[in-house]
């Protein structure tokens, strides 16, 4: 009876096969050290590349009011205290700078974090919303009135988060901001024992929409000037001018090689602000549902959460005008604009009642 004939190795058995045949110590005397060097450097390169390519990819969204009930181990939302699913996030939205492939990578000065380009703006657009939430905790939320002692733990946490982000030497940004994530655990044990407080009142929400409202502006208008934006006027080019007419228009065009880092934080801050404001809708549920601004609020994070879709191209591209080329900063620029403007409404709704 004729043998069966053999089943041809499938590809990654074949790749395997090749490489351990090249590094074979008679291949490597066979073929010389300047073949040995080529093939050595070229598995590093490989490795260091896929290393990269992990490392840079944006971190999943993550479940706000989910990740508050397991951290409460209750069975139901409407068993937590006010304030514990804001104060869960703000540590989540920390704890995920930390602890996501390749950690805290905007301080590194060693490969291949170092050569990361897109991770670290990407760190730094989530770290400033994790900053503003902070900062609107501290000074505002968790106080009865303006004369109201402030939190002990929020005040250790928030200039915890406020360290420098670029230090890599004693003491670094992740000990830092460790430092932060734990004072706010402790501020969030203290919402279960009801020894502290979180105000969900109108005026509160209000001092937070209104940093928001100033970042997303910011941040649209540098997406924007990708195509270069002609509407701005240089009152520097001459100052004694009479009249704004007799100012010149200028191009405030981003420089190319600044575009993606722009993009990425616009991305960065999007994330991190779009699980705050969730959080938000549950925490002030009672004065947004008074209010009828639940609406408002929850247009806010629809447009922040479309700006998260996932691009296809591996650069960001930024097309002129009309051309064949999308332009990724004017499409981000575009949602971010429409939160803008959903976020000056949701404020003037909280105001006027």
């Amino acid at each position: 009876m004729a043998a069966a004939p053999l089943k041809p190795p499938g590809r990654l058995k074949t790749l395997t096969a090749n490489i351990v045949r090249a590094f074979h110590p008679e291949t490597m005397r066979e073929k010389g050290i300047a073949w040995t060097i080529a093939m050595l450097s070229i598995v590093f390169i490989v490795v260091f590349l896929a290393i990269a390519e992990y490392w840079g990819e944006e971190p999943d969204r993550f479940d706000v009011l989910g990740t508050a009930v397991k951290e409460a181990k209750v069975k139901d939302a409407k068993q937590l205290p006010i304030g514990y699913t804001y104060a869960t996030t703000v540590i989540e939205i920390g704890e995920t700078l930390l602890n996501k492939p390749g950690g805290l990578l905007v301080n590194d000065m060693f490969p291949p974090g170092v050569f990361e380009d897109n991770m670290p703006s990407w760190e730094y657009g989530a770290l400033t919303a994790l900053r503003d939430s902070t900062s609107a905790l501290r000074n505002h939320i968790a106080r009865a009135q303006s004369q109201s002692k402030e939190d002990a733990d929020l005040a250790q946490a928030e200039p915890m988060f406020y360290f420098d982000h670029t230090s890599w030497q004693l003491p670094s940004s992740e000990s830092e901001y460790q430092k932060g994530i734990e004072a706010m655990k402790r501020y969030r044990a203290r919402l279960v024992s009801r020894d502290a407080s979180f105000f969900s009142r109108a005026d509160n929400l209000r001092q937070y929409l209104e940093i928001l409202e100033k970042r997303l502006g910011s941040l649209s208008n540098r997406l924007s000037a990708s195509a270069g934006d002609t509407t701005q006027v240089a009152a520097e080019v001459n100052p004694n001018a009479a009249s704004p007419l007799e100012r010149r228009q200028v191009v405030a065009k981003t420089p190319w090689w600044s575009i993606d880092d722009i993009f990425f934080e616009a991305r960065g801050y999007s994330w991190a602000a779009m699980h705050v404001l969730k959080a938000i809708e549950f925490d002030f549920r009672d004065i947004l549902g008074n209010k009828t601004a639940l609406v408002s609020l929850q247009s806010i994070i629809r447009e922040l959460e479309a700006g998260q879709a996932p691009f296809l191209s591996p650069i960001i591209l930024n097309g002129g005008g009309f051309g064949i080329f999308a332009n990724y900063s004017l499409t981000l620029a575009n949602y971010i604009a429409r939160a803008n403007a959903a976020t000056i409404d949701l404020r003037n709704l909280l105001q006027q009642g």
